[in-house]
């Protein structure tokens, strides 16, 4: 049976956090993840990849008796993002279908 979940490569995932990011200013690691699809014990190894290499920021805000961790995207995730993902992106362009799996598919109807 074929799995229903879409394979999203590693580097769309970094591209979605900084955009994402980028359209809402900040946000809090819960509503990040959610606006990105992703899984949090899943993904956070990217996200904290990403603060390594000082892609986005991490802001601990007190709130009350709670502190609240919000992150922002740096100056140097957004030239990322332009310089490197989008002309990826342009080369590799998300669900392309490769000639190899066209060329299975032909077989397939061929038979």
């Amino acid at each position: 049976m074929a799995d229903s979940r879409k394979y999203r490569d590693r580097i769309y995932i970094v591209k979605d956090i900084i955009l994402t990011l980028s359209e809402y200013g900040q946000l809090n690691q819960t509503s990040l993840f959610s606006f990105c699809g992703l899984n949090i014990s899943k993904h956070k190894g990217i996200l904290d990849n990403l603060e390594l290499n000082e892609m986005i920021k991490r802001e601990e805000i007190e709130d009350g008796k709670r502190t609240v961790t919000i992150f922002k995207v740096t100056q140097k995730g957004m030239n990322f993002c332009r310089d490197i993902i989008e002309p990826y992106e342009h080369l590799f362009p998300r669900g392309f279908k490769s000639l190899h799996d066209s060329f299975k598919l032909g077989c397939l109807l061929f038979i």
